[in-house]
């Protein structure tokens, strides 16, 4: 579950401007307090007198316990007083502290060298926008898939679509909520507007809550981002191959859509193959079958598509058209 070095970076400077933002309003009120209450002046005073006292000591060589413990106290006394001086003059106890976001690290992210859950679930937020960009991943659940728009009359093959939809509905649902790095592919067959690429949003949504690393795009962009990697032309590229090889699910939407020609091919094959390799799952979507691939794509794709992905089809009338 590593999470790109970019993520982690915007996750980190966020957790900086929290933490030190956090700091600086707490020094703003605590100089307006203090020119307003001379009191609390004289115990801040008192306060950073106990503090050069305690360093001393521990400077000197002179931190018998019993001193400490005496300058503590003192200090115990002082913050109480404080406390109740802020009170009596209309302020909350604890206005001059620092008013962090997560109270639990201060806004460092970390506790006791771990990961706050504040930090897991930024990752997690920041992962989430990335994918928001390229697609409407907030709006493809599992909750708002529509059956409806389903025929449940039979087909010309006798299948009924509804009830296909409803298995393969089903069948997705499972895989995202038993979703590990070991997960098996999948391949979604299907015509334009039947719910494939909202489905694997869904999937990609359950991935996401879970903490784990995840990349989307459709064929076309991520072909051109890594050829576009490849020959050094690296401004404003949405992937990169270490992305889209090392995340741990991806979805590669609309396969098919690519721009025909060798760079396009040698790198589709790239990608499947090395995920394949190295057992990263993948989940392609295509409005091609499988006949139609295999006129479009050697057979170094297409074997590695019919033995290695757990096909879903779906069936039915344009959803987008219904609308």
């Amino acid at each position: 579950m590593a999470y790109s070095l970019e993520i982690r970076n915007k996750a980190k400077r966020i957790l900086e401007k929290r933490h030190d933002s956090a700091v600086m309003q707490s020094d703003i009120r605590s100089s307006e307090i203090r020119s307003q209450i001379p009191e609390i002046e004289e115990i801040q005073q008192g306060l950073s007198q106990i503090g050069l006292e305690i360093s001393r000591l521990f400077f000197y060589g002179e931190n018998t316990d019993e001193k400490v413990n005496e300058l503590r106290l003192r200090s115990k006394a002082l913050v109480e007083k404080r406390s109740q001086v802020l009170e009596a003059n209309g302020y909350s106890p604890d206005a001059m502290k620092p008013h962090f976001v997560c109270e639990a690290c201060e806004d460092r992210g970390l506790i006791n060298g771990r990961l706050c859950s504040c930090h897991r679930q930024l990752l997690k937020d920041i992962m989430r926008k990335e994918i928001s960009r390229l697609a409407p991943i907030d709006r493809c659940t599992f909750e708002n898939f529509k059956l409806d728009y389903f025929s449940k009359q039979p087909s010309a093959n006798g299948i009924i679509p509804y009830q296909r939809a409803e298995k393969v509905l089903e069948a997705c649902r499972k895989y995202a909520q038993n979703f590990s790095p070991s997960s098996k592919n999948l391949l979604f067959f299907g015509g334009a507007g039947l719910g494939k690429t909202h489905l694997s949003l869904a999937i990609l949504n359950v991935a996401i809550n879970r903490g784990y690393y995840v990349c989307y795009g459709t064929s076309q962009n991520i072909c051109d981002d890594l050829q576009s990697e490849q020959f050094g032309r690296v401004d404003d590229l949405t992937y990169t191959k270490n992305q889209v090889l090392g995340c741990d699910l991806l979805v590669l939407d609309d396969l098919g859509t690519e721009i025909d020609n060798q760079y396009s091919i040698a790198t589709l094959y790239n990608i499947i193959n090395s995920r394949l390799l190295s057992g990263k799952p993948t989940v392609i979507s295509t409005n091609y079958t499988m006949n139609k691939l295999e006129e479009k794509y050697d057979k170094r794709i297409t074997s590695r598509l019919t033995g290695e992905y757990t096909p879903f089809y779906f069936i039915g009338n344009d959803i987008r058209n219904q609308k």
